[in-house]
């Protein structure tokens, strides 16, 4: 069962009543929940010093490891959410799949995804593909109580341009040369991909998030009529498969102004909105019975305590007519941002939005 379901006959768990959760179900909040993308990572010197020595991929394996890394920035910055500490490739590399992260780089896949034969890699995620992810779930919900934690995966789109390119790219010319010049392949390939991402997704609400979100970072790429129609069914498969379990689904992207409406039709409940359109028109473009998520500039961090709230408040104010609004950056937070900053940011939207 889910950490925010509440089946009749049963009491509501312990986060169901959370700012953020009742944000997500576009109900009255005490104050506008806030949480950041990337909160937990290179901006916390704690986090450098537990992860020192340790490779990206190889953490995300370690319960005790991710347990740490999650709560830490819950501990410093007081924020409303946790979210579970892990690597979109994570169930890739899980199904076996001969990727790393290398620092500086991103993810690098060492045979790259171009024909029908390659997509015999891609089997199905078992939940014993990735039991450190129930056992750290386990862990960091007992230790978070009352405070809800999301779980989160990589959309189709997003993974298969990495599986295509074999690496990070400006352009996806291979990925969008698939998609154009082999629509069969393509389809084929996020299909498997949905499956893949439903598998995992799963594994994290079963072991007890309070919600899930997912990262088609780069989304932005399309136009909305190839997201449409070659990237969207793929998406809608993956909220699909969830659905059921009742937990708030989240859709990110970044550079996505003209997608908003379309990701919200995907089966999202919370719309994520990057720092390129503002708030009141992100909910025009999204249209009613949907909560958006977003939207301060990361870089906006970089300058003084009165700019940051000056900002931030234009991201309230935009905000204030919304059905619900959950706080974030338009995109996550900057490995040298200053963390006496985010948790600044955190009091002021509290205190600023305090009902």
């Amino acid at each position: 069962m889910s950490a925010n379901a509440t089946p009749s006959g049963q009491q509501p768990t312990a986060t169901y009543d959370s700012a953020f959760l009742k944000a997500c179900r576009r109900e009255p909040v005490p104050h506008t929940p806030v949480w950041f993308m990337r909160q937990a990572g290179r901006s916390l010197p704690e986090y450098r010093k537990v992860r020192e020595g340790v490779p990206m991929l190889e953490s995300c394996t370690r319960p005790e490891l991710v347990t740490e890394i999650t709560l830490q920035p819950v501990r410093r910055h007081g924020v409303d959410a946790a979210i579970y500490y892990s690597d979109i490739v994570v169930p890739l590399k899980a199904i076996g799949l001969d990727l790393d992260i290398k620092p500086g780089v991103g993810p690098v896949v060492e045979q790259p995804i171009r024909t029908r034969a390659d997509l015999a890699r891609l089997r199905d995620l078992t939940p014993e593909d990735v039991s450190y992810v129930t056992e750290a779930i386990g862990l960091l919900t007992r230790e978070l109580g009352a405070t809800p934690l999301i779980g989160f995966a990589g959309a189709p789109f997003t993974l298969a341009s990495y599986l295509v390119e074999g690496g990070p790219s400006r352009t996806y010319e291979n990925a969008k040369a698939m998609m154009y010049g082999d629509p069969e392949l393509w389809a084929d390939l996020l299909d498997r991909l949905a499956d893949i991402t439903a598998a995992f997704l799963k594994v994290q609400i079963e072991a007890g998030v309070s919600a899930v979100q997912l990262f088609d970072s780069w989304a932005g790429a399309l136009a909305p009529a190839d997201y449409r129609g070659s990237v969207m069914p793929a998406s809608a498969k993956v909220f699909d498969a969830v659905a059921g379990y009742g937990v708030p689904r989240i859709h990110f992207g970044v550079g996505t102004g003209e997608l908003l409406k379309l990701m919200g039709e995907a089966g999202a409940d919370v719309v994520g909105v990057d720092w390129r359109v503002p708030m009141d028109e992100a909910a025009r473009r999204v249209g009613p019975g949907k909560a958006l998520q977003g939207n301060l500039d990361s870089t906006v961090l970089f300058t003084d305590k009165n700019t940051v709230e000056v900002k931030a408040q234009e991201v309230l104010d935009a905000a204030a007519g919304l059905e619900g609004h959950v706080f974030n950056l338009g995109h996550g937070v900057l490995p040298n941002t200053d963390p006496d900053a985010l948790t600044r940011l955190v009091e002021y939207v509290h205190t600023s939005t305090a009902r």
